[in-house]
């Protein structure tokens, strides 16, 4: 409900309260709670304080209900109070607090529904963070979408927020990519090595060699032949990953100081590709953060001596591992290799305290089959005496993309997969932006292709659109100053539809003020379906342009004000607010 509805409904009760139980201590009054009846016939708002205070008041919860109701103020926003069951409290609201939404978004606009419930605390929002090792594929796309839904709301509601994407430039993914890349460059100029097949095998590779080849034209031939780049390698077949990395090691030492180059070629081409594909649906970051730098500066090695001093860590075979079943993991792990390299772990161990360093908040966005991750993290930065309360994560399912009714492979290093940008370019921003939010973060989603591109009420997208058009379509009928209609009279209002459509109109802020603190962007896309089926429901049953001009103008206040609730409801989720359709 309304921020003055509530706090008006807050202090009425109190002072009920404080008549009812003149010596007893109570709660304050923004304590005060209040629940939406699921049948309309139960009242607008119910509270179960009479339930709650009349044990310790020696009190029946129906003789306290009794008292608080016999009590409570009288006010230009309660009609009357009801007592229901063993003692709750039903309210029922006058016209007049129903309709109060519609004032308020009339001269909000773009601000209607905003909150101050952050109080300006500084939260990093980490999303995405794929490898760059290769275009994003449509389980990519749910993680971008909720990301950036949620970094929206949470500013929205009121929350300083910084959107980050963490870059894994160091390790052996991005060197995998690189030979595989240089392999296809090779082969252009007849030096055909068999394909190792745990590479990077996708088109985009051998298109990064062609552009490698106009780049450098023969520059990294070298003296490369299949024998030297194969020399010493293990059989393909007995030991897949040894074979690979001896490739890796000996490209290293046949282009010298040309593998860096050829490195940092493939880096890049990935990070811009992806960078393009993410800004065109509309998902933007403000920090794109190196792993690598943590490996320059020595926050990893930092952060592992830490772990050293503090007792946390012993050495095995040659490998430093941390004692990470001390905090609840299921095993301990590495952080330093028997070759001296430091681990995945470890740099993302030095990448936490690097956040927690930098923001209040911090919430990671990871895949959900990253769960068995939560602990080691976590583990880490408590024995590093980090305030680990300061650390959300939250885990999303990889949405699956049926075509056809068949299930699309989605693996990179296969180069199966489908891309999210032709998933964008099938069914569109929007209706991908859309479906990807419609589901709570952590259960599974199935992107049905046919239901996302129809043009039916069965779209949840195209009817959530079709009533704004339907809105724009009234206003401009009307064509007058839409800033006039903050004058209207709205107490002519006064139909069951239209008082149902104005109070489901409130509810936007309680929404919005939801969905930041469960970081959860679906409970927008949930309401925002039941206020376009409260507005279709109304334009079908009355006209809206009718001779009476106070009518009229009224019925246009509430038109605008909902149509204002959609398109700052639909921007939150990256959904556009078309005019016509």
């Amino acid at each position: 409900m309304l921020a003055e509805l509530k706090s008006h409904l807050q202090n009425s009760l109190s002072q009920a309260l404080a008549v009812a139980l003149p010596d007893q201590t109570l709660p304050a009054a923004s304590s005060l709670g209040f629940d939406r009846p699921k049948q309309a016939s139960h009242g607008d708002l119910a509270t179960n304080v009479a339930l709650q205070l009349a044990k310790p008041a020696g009190l029946n919860p129906r003789e306290l209900a009794t008292r608080i109701v016999a009590a409570l103020p009288t006010s230009e926003w309660i009609a009357r109070a009801e007592i229901a069951g063993p003692g709750f409290i039903n309210l029922f609201l006058t016209p007049a607090a129903k309709l109060a939404a519609v004032k308020l978004s009339l001269q909000q606009g773009a601000a209607f529904g905003r909150s101050t419930l952050g109080g300006q605390q500084h939260v990093q929002v980490e999303f995405v963070s794929a490898n760059p090792t290769g275009p994003l594929h449509v389980g990519h796309g749910r993680g971008a979408a909720y990301g950036a839904s949620l970094a929206n709301v949470l500013e929205y509601a009121g929350w300083k927020v910084t959107r980050e994407y963490y870059v894994n430039d160091a390790g052996r993914q991005m060197d995998i990519l690189a030979v595989s890349t240089w392999l296809r460059y090779l082969a252009l100029f007849g030096v055909a090595v068999p394909f190792p097949p745990n590479g990077y095998q996708g088109d985009y590779v051998k298109d990064m060699a062609r552009g490698l080849q106009d780049k450098v034209q023969n520059g990294y031939l070298k003296d490369a032949t299949i024998a030297r780049i194969t020399a010493d390698a293990p059989d393909v077949e007995a030991d897949k990953e040894g074979h690979l990395d001896t490739l890796i090691a000996n490209a290293k030492k046949i282009l010298g100081d040309d593998w860096a180059v050829v490195h940092r070629y493939v880096l890049d081409e990935q990070l811009a590709d992806g960078r393009d594909d993410l800004a065109e649906f509309g998902v933007n970051f403000d920090v794109w953060f190196s792993e690598k730098s943590l490996f320059d500066n020595g926050d990893v090695e930092r952060a592992v001596a830490e772990l050293a001093k503090r007792g946390h860590t012993y050495e095995k075979d040659g490998a430093l591992w941390f004692r990470s079943t001390d905090f609840g993991d299921e095993k301990d792990r590495v952080v330093r290799r028997e070759n001296g390299i430091y681990t995945y772990f470890a740099s993302d161990i030095a990448y936490h305290a690097n956040k927690l360093q930098r923001f209040d908040r911090v919430i990671d966005i990871w895949g959900a089959d990253h769960h068995g991750y939560i602990p080691r993290v976590k583990g880490a930065l408590q024995a590093l005496g980090l305030p680990t309360e300061g650390l959300d994560i939250a885990l999303v399912q990889f949405a699956v993309l049926y075509r056809d009714g068949q299930k699309a492979s989605m693996s990179t290093r296969s180069g199966e997969f489908v891309t999210l940008r032709e998933l964008r370019a099938e069914v569109g921003n929007d209706a991908t932006r859309f479906f990807y939010v419609l589901r709570k973060s952590d259960q599974h989603l199935d992107f049905d292709l046919d239901l996302a591109k129809s043009q039916s009420n069965e779209n949840p997208v195209y009817y959530i659109q079709y009533a704004h058009a339907r809105l724009c379509s009234v206003l401009n009928q009307w064509a007058g100053d839409v800033s006039s209609l903050q004058s209207a009279d709205l107490s002519k209002l006064e139909s069951e539809r239209e008082q149902a459509l104005a109070q489901r109109l409130g509810e936007f802020g309680d929404v919005i003020e939801s969905a930041a603190r469960d970081y959860a962007p679906h409970q927008i896309a949930f309401y925002l379906k039941d206020l376009a089926a409260d507005f279709h429901s109304y334009y079908n049953a009355d006209r809206v342009l009718v001779d009476d001009e106070s009518i009229k103008l009224a019925r246009l206040a509430l038109c605008q004000a909902v149509r204002q609730a959609l398109v700052n409801g639909l921007s939150l989720i990256g959904v556009s607010a078309p005019q016509t359709m």
